[in-house]
């Protein structure tokens, strides 16, 4: 049975643009499930949009505060038990937390020009990706304009 919640079901994030989803649903805070095991739910909160900047490749980062989780860590909850254990030295998982994460972890340490470094990276072949598609449709609007040119030179001709 369908959640009515969540209007007709899920979008494709391979299809939807985040302007047009805030835009159709007309809210400026969507929120989101990354990982439906582990119930990582995130807030989006758009502040303002401006025009964009001629040269410039979208997505950028502005902003980054506190490090990623690791990966399988438990959701949210598994997250502040991991926290817990690594903090507390007489916390019952502290040694099997520290031997798991295998390096030291701060959970406040963000290397944001890295960060920037990666979606700059993932927004130049997101780029790439849709000058590549619209090059493959100007072609077959080419290819399709050319054929409709030579079937009207043969009825022409004909």
């Amino acid at each position: 049975m369908p959640d009515t919640d969540f209007g007709d079901g899920p979008l494709d994030a391979r299809k939807a643009r985040l302007i047009d989803v805030l835009e159709d649903v007309g809210v400026k805070t969507i929120k989101y499930l990354y990982d439906f095991g582990d119930s990582w739910e995130h807030t989006v909160k758009i502040e303002r949009i401006t025009d964009a900047v001629p040269g410039l490749a979208y997505s950028v980062l502005t902003d980054a505060t506190g490090r990623c989780p690791p990966e399988d860590v438990g959701g949210p909850w598994g997250y502040a038990e991991f926290l817990d254990a690594l903090v507390d030295p007489a916390h019952e998982n502290h040694a099997e937390m520290k031997d798991w994460i295998g390096k030291t972890f701060d959970p406040a340490a963000v290397d944001v020009e890295r960060l920037a470094d990666d979606v700059a990276a993932l927004a130049e072949a997101w780029a790439q990706t849709a000058h590549h598609a619209q090059a493959i449709q100007l072609n077959r609007g080419l290819h399709r304009m050319d054929t409709m040119m030579t079937e009207n030179v043969r009825v022409l001709s004909g």
